[in-house]
């Protein structure tokens, strides 16, 4: 992108809309996406510092006068200068706070949007974290207002939002406080402190159960509950005067040095630990699937419903899932299409079959995600079944075709020695037998004949048998009983070839079992891996809310805050328990066996052509005989 647009538009009404321009945008990239937003007071330069993050010196616009010039959210999507086939995509927000709206609802719903999309998300503030600054932060105490965790609700709706407040910080983006203008020196009870000391002593907790003391710690304890991961940077005034209004056709070397250095700190930190974007579970989203994160929680919000993450990552996995089928299914139909080359060995089709069936199934893999009952891997199989089975019956149709008319070819001339009355004088069978039995021996030594060599052959010689009859019968050179043992040596020959047919037959039959049980387990293998991995994400969320639920809690500890250090006791203990059963693979073994029997039930569609075949091969002989 050659410069910023509209994502989410914020019109004079104060409805939200999506830009279908931005969401194209975002459609198009395949690669991870790491999210940044900036949020803050309007007139505070926000969007500064978001064209320093593009390595950009102007495309966000910065305004020059008491006026917002940001509306809603817009989007810039670059390469991430620092993380390879990764793309940084940056959200500048309109300014909370203006006057020209008067809507404090729009203000808040702007704002959670900003939390719930980013990976990190900036606060961007004038002067000093103090008790002004924190109260015009009130938008992160309506948050358990706004966003909600789980879909589903108790009776006792205060335990419902206790517990989606409780697992905020598992699912909210890092957070960096930006300070503009700042002016005093970083000292506490005179020792120099880091930027982020300065932030932590600004949230610290005061004791006491007055309302006084309730309003002052809330904001902090937001903040400090939902964001664990925190950061702060403080910056100098950049220019003095009226340069600040044209800060953007500044060259660099106009800014305040400090403010230039304390500009690159901020950028380095930000690209080198924010991270990719990632939903409940711990899936990474790519543009794709950011775009559909963004419609989901909009029309949520236009619906009048409130966002929920759990159903926001039902809804992408619904999305993602859909098409993870479709596009492995037709993965495997073009590599088929691609490499097979009909008519096919039984062996040659099925290895072929199983090769395209697992890259399928990798393909499906890497796109789906929280197909917990299977339902969509098994939808991928029966497609890929019935592909299969399609395939099997062409093969045969092609085989049986091709067969047929090398046999009409290699019969010229026993038909034309059959028409001009060539077996009709005496010695004459052995004359009609020699002929057949040559072009029966040239068919057999053709090549690449396909799975209906037998079959066809056998048609050929059962065509043939009333004509073979009446030669016989006309034969005078031939006894009656030369002539009873060489109809019994036809018949003898018949019931050969009807074997050798049944033997091919058996022959696929078994090839179809062992392709059914080949990919059942290559199912099962897949899945197992991707189960793992996903257990394997969520055990990762939770470790990282425990540990910092334990930093806390040792903190309310050491500063005197008991009681609410043993309300945080129940939440810390079930985290354990979550942690220690994410450990455990026995329940994985348990889902991939309860799925794993339903997975095993796509296959037997090719049960349904061996009945279309059988049907298939009664009605075309050409006797009209069922064999």
């Amino acid at each position: 992108m050659d410069a910023p647009i509209c994502l989410i538009d914020n019109s004079a009404n104060c409805q939200l809309h999506v830009n279908p321009r931005a969401l194209d945008i975002l459609k198009g990239i395949n690669q991870p996406v790491v999210v940044v937003s900036v949020v803050g007071l309007y007139r505070t330069g926000k969007s500064f510092l978001m064209n320093k993050l593009a390595g950009q010196q102007k495309g966000f616009a910065l305004g020059s006068t008491i006026q917002s010039h940001t509306k809603g959210i817009w989007m810039w999507c670059v390469p991430h200068p620092q993380k390879p086939n990764h793309t940084l995509v940056l959200l500048d927000t309109e300014g909370l706070g203006d006057v020209e709206k008067g809507d404090s609802k729009n203000d808040s719903w702007i704002f959670a949007l900003a939390v719930l999309l980013s990976s990190t998300f900036v606060y961007n503030s004038m002067g000093t974290i103090n008790q002004y600054a924190l109260e015009q932060l009130h938008f992160v105490s309506e948050l358990t207002d706004l966003i909600k965790v789980k879909s589903t609700g108790s009776a006792d709706q205060a335990d419902d939002d206790f517990e989606d407040e409780s697992q905020f910080s598992r699912f909210f983006p890092n957070f960096v406080w930006v300070v503009r203008d700042f002016t005093l020196e970083l000292k506490i009870d005179g020792q120099d402190v880091t930027e982020k000391e300065y932030l932590e002593n600004s949230l610290a907790l005061k004791r006491g159960c007055g309302k006084k003391v309730v309003d002052y710690n809330l904001p902090r304890e937001c903040i400090r509950n939902f964001f664990p991961s925190r950061n702060c940077f403080v910056f100098v005034r950049p220019v003095s005067g009226k340069d600040i209004n044209v800060m953007e056709s500044l060259p660099e070397s106009a800014l305040d040095p400090q403010f230039m250095q304390q500009t690159r700190k901020f950028c380095d930190y930000v690209f080198q630990t924010a991270e990719v974007k990632k939903v409940k579970g711990g899936y990474q989203l790519n543009g794709r699937m950011f775009s559909s994160l963004v419609q989901t929680y909009v029309e949520t919000i236009l619906s009048g419903a409130v966002p929920c993450l759990e159903n926001a990552v039902l809804s992408l996995a619904t999305i993602e899932n859909e098409a993870a089928v479709k596009e492995a299914a037709g993965h495997y139909a073009s590599q088929m299409h691609q490499l097979l080359k009909f008519p096919a060995e039984v062996q040659e089709l099925s290895h072929l079959h199983g090769k395209c069936e697992a890259e399928a199934l990798q393909v499906y893999m890497r796109r789906s995600f929280k197909d917990d009952k299977g339902q969509y891997q098994h939808q991928l199989m029966c497609e890929i079944a019935e592909q299969y089975g399609n395939l099997l019956v062409k093969n045969e149709d092609v085989s049986l075709q091709k067969c047929r008319t090398l046999l009409r070819d290699l019969s010229v001339t026993l038909e034309t020695n059959l028409r001009g009355g060539a077996y009709t004088q005496p010695g004459g069978y052995e004359i009609y037998t020699r002929d057949r039995d040559q072009v029966v021996m040239q068919f057999q030594a053709s090549p690449n004949k396909g799975v209906k060599a037998q079959e066809s052959l056998d048609e050929f010689l059962v065509s043939k048998r009333g004509e073979a009859e009446a030669i016989l019968k006309a034969d005078k050179s031939l006894s009656e009983s030369e002539k009873k043992l060489a109809d019994e040596k036809e018949r003898v020959a018949l019931i050969e070839q009807e074997k050798k047919v049944a033997e091919e037959k058996n022959l696929q039959a078994e090839q179809l079992l062992r392709d059914q049980e080949r990919s059942h387990q290559e199912s099962v293998a897949q899945l197992q891996c991707k189960m793992e991995e996903e257990a394997e994400n969520i055990k990762k969320e939770a470790e990282k809310a425990l540990e910092s639920k334990l930093k806390i809690h040792e903190e309310m500890m050491e500063k005197g805050f008991q009681e609410k250090a043993r309300m945080m006791e129940s939440e810390i203990s079930t985290l354990k328990s979550e942690v220690s059963e994410a450990k455990n693979k026995n329940f994985i073994t348990d889902i991939i066996r309860g799925v794993g029997e339903g997975l095993s039930h796509a296959a037997k569609i090719i049960d349904i052509w061996k009945s279309r075949r059988s049907s298939s091969s009664r009605s075309s002989h050409p006797s009209g005989k069922a064999k």
